[in-house]
């Protein structure tokens, strides 16, 4: 595809999978364009995504805040018990004095996720409600920036595998922010993962554009 003018970038999308370029054409809402080489999904149309998004993403922020209150699991080893939590995990990096290692761990495992959670929660909000215009814009750029750093379900894989060790050693209880926890990795891939950014640009033009 010979592309002349600047303009022109605005009509097309590459492909994620092939990076195949293709055009970009209207399709009908509940259907979706499809890659002409690899068939991955390029982008869909959903006239409802606002709504649907602004309800996974309060439904993923209240098992985020129930993985962060409760304990996570228990573990008892000859009687001792020890109550593992997210906030735990970073808190005691900073008592032992490794104040780099403890930032970046409440960074990727706390604070980014609840960043993410809300920032999709305000530009799901804004597009449903047709408000905020320059706001949404500004948003959205912000989660393309920072999106890549949430790794709340790399920390789960870390606990299942510490998890997995510990089996034969000690008594295990699990808590009810470990299912909050994976409920909330759940919705939040299928929010970062399944909702495209372009589908979100393209939602804020047909909201304040069209």
């Amino acid at each position: 595809m010979l592309i002349k003018k600047e303009e022109e970038l605005d009509d097309i999308i590459i492909c994620q999978k092939c990076f195949t370029i293709h055009k970009i054409v209207e399709i009908k809402d509940g259907s979706k364009a499809l890659c002409s080489e690899c068939k991955n999904i390029l982008y869909r149309y959903d006239s409802n995504l606002a709504k649907k998004g602004l309800a996974l993403s309060i439904t993923a922020f209240i098992f985020l805040l129930i993985a962060n209150i409760f304990p996570l699991v228990m573990v008892n080893i000859l009687g001792n018990e020890s109550y593992i939590t997210i906030s735990k995990t970073f808190l005691m990096l900073f008592d032992s004095g490794f104040f780099i290692v403890g930032f970046m761990v409440m960074s990727l495992i706390f604070l980014f996720p609840f960043i993410i959670t809300i920032l999709y929660m305000i530009i799901f909000f804004l597009l449903y409600f047709k408000i905020g215009k320059r706001l949404s814009r500004d948003i959205l750029i912000l989660i393309s920036h920072i999106e890549p750093w949430s790794m709340a379900e790399i920390f789960l894989v870390s606990i299942l595998v510490s998890l997995v060790k510990l089996i034969g050693y000690a008594q295990i209880h699990i808590g009810v922010s470990f299912w909050a926890l994976i409920l909330y990795i759940i919705f939040d891939i299928y929010i970062t993962k399944s909702i495209r950014i372009y589908e979100l640009w393209s939602l804020r033009e047909r909201v304040f554009y069209k």
